[in-house]
């Protein structure tokens, strides 16, 4: 009978996650859930000294945030816990006293001063340092404290990784290895080897960094007796020019900092999901449904891949176009401008529905729509900045505001009047959209840029487009002076 397919995440509370490592932990939820089988969130929490406080509400934060749930972990337990390694120092000591009963664990007898020796010694007779080559031919009783290495058996070993195919190793990359520490915890070499086994894990997902340790490993399991998990290597996140691994210098960012600047999850999800992966088709844009049905870690690219953040912002902006207004209010409402806080929840509205076609990112929207909730301050630059307005002189440009506040006056503010009223004002004036139009796109909104001029004269409203042209004719007369 198949075993039920299992598999985790276990990260390590000492910083924020980035876009790595949330992908490595979609790609294993992604097998769980295809195949009807548990997800698990485990905190390996051994190394104290780099351990940063609230990185473990942040991982389940940065997680929940892009809509990966969990089966079992350190705040909603289960049957396989405990979930974080710090509190099963007891589980580690009996494992690692089994291996030396078995004769293939051992205190370490040397000094930290004495190791560098040896080391030294080794980088002078220009050889690999083997800390096997000095093993003591005793060993002393291990008292439960003292730091214990494991007692290698170096050989070959082919094994089958999912992703990267068939592997190799000589013997001489196998050496003893420290399992636990003299502060009684654990080293993630030994730790996470029990834990998979205690949990049942079928399915081991970890970065390429961890390629070469796996010879290692594979010995441990053997020592042990376990059955090895199915062993799945992900290649390196690259940076934007595919030549080394992402960094934070590269974009490498707070997974929540996504969240502060208005990403929305679904995308977020899409994105890393097809960071290196893809079903063999030229279709972009999955549900999380599809994902499920689709992801395969056997087409999961062995090469690393490109993080390209226009393609976020692109698959960003498909997502808030395609949601329907209700939905994209109600995820965007809380990046609204403070000047908003005036205005109802139907005119918010309004204004959203006008500037959802060119939204990349929530966070956009104060910049986006601050002259609609606030009366903008007069900047000349824009019209002496504009390519068409700037070869126009200030008694001409007073002139056709003036007769467009005639024209504006007698509509009714529709958008089909407006249309209609500004293309009779282009015949009257004898004069180009990019003149015209732009005029009173500046003077009605003084931003760089803004919605269709339709639209956004519809929203604003008759009184108060009509009040921000008067300024700018009194603002236009003055500067002819």
């Amino acid at each position: 009978m198949n075993k039920k397919t299992r598999t985790r995440f276990a990260p390590s509370p000492t910083g924020f996650l980035h876009v790595g490592g949330v992908r490595t932990a979609l790609f294993a939820w992604l097998i769980a859930k295809q195949n009807g089988g548990d997800f698990i969130l485990r905190i390996e929490d051994t190394d104290k000294i780099r351990e940063v406080s609230g990185s473990e509400q942040h991982i389940i934060d940065s997680l929940h945030f892009v809509g990966i749930d969990w089966d079992e972990g350190p705040d909603i337990g289960g049957k396989f816990g405990p979930y974080r390694q710090s509190d099963k120092l007891t589980i580690y000591k009996e494992w690692a006293q089994k291996l030396v009963d078995k004769g293939r664990a051992y205190p370490d007898p040397y000094s930290q001063l004495e190791l560098d020796q040896l080391r030294e010694k080794a980088k002078a007779e220009k050889r690999p340092f083997l800390f096997r080559e000095h093993r003591p031919k005793t060993f002393s009783k291990w008292d439960g404290n003292s730091t214990l290495r494991f007692k290698s058996d170096p050989k070959p070993y082919v094994w089958q990784d999912a992703v990267m195919g068939e592997l190799s190793n000589g013997e001489e990359v196998i050496d003893d290895f420290i399992i636990m520490k003299n502060d009684g915890y654990p080293t993630y070499n030994f730790a996470h080897i029990i834990d998979d086994y205690l949990m049942e894990i079928t399915h081991v997902l970890r970065s390429q960094e961890f390629i070469s340790s796996t010879p290692k490993f594979l010995n441990l399991y053997e020592a042990l007796e376990f059955e090895r998990p199915i062993l799945a290597t992900l290649p390196f996140v690259m940076g934007p020019d595919g030549k080394k691994k992402l960094s934070k210098r590269d974009g490498a960012k707070d997974i929540l900092d996504y969240k502060n600047e208005g990403y929305s999850p679904e995308a977020l999800l899409n994105f890393l999901a097809t960071l290196g992966w893809n079903d063999g088709t030229t279709q972009e844009i999955f549900s999380e449904k599809e994902l499920i049905e689709k992801f395969s870690i056997n087409r999961v690219s062995r090469s690393g891949a490109k993080f390209d953040e226009q393609r976020l912002l692109w698959l960003n902006g498909h997502y808030i176009r395609e949601m329907a207004l209700d939905d994209l209010f109600n995820k965007a409402k809380d990046y609204f401008p403070e000047e908003a806080t005036a205005f109802d929840d139907n005119y918010k509205k309004n204004v959203l529905s006008i500037i959802q076609e060119r939204l990349k990112f929530y966070s956009e929207i104060p910049s986006l729509t601050r002259f609609f909730f606030s009366e903008p301050s007069a900047d000349l630059s824009l019209i002496e900045g504009n390519k068409q307005l700037s070869k126009i002189e200030p008694t001409t440009l007073v002139e056709l505001l003036e007769a467009s506040i005639e024209k504006l006056e007698a509509s009714t503010f529709d958008t089909a009047k407006l249309s209609e009223t500004l293309n009779t004002l282009l015949e009257e004036t004898g004069q180009k959209p990019a003149i015209l139009f732009s005029l009173i796109r500046v003077v009605t909104t003084w931003a760089p840029s803004s919605p269709g001029l339709v639209e956004s004269l519809n929203v604003l409203g008759k009184e108060t487009v009509l009040r921000r042209m008067q300024k700018a004719v009194v603002l236009l007369e003055k500067h002819k002076a």
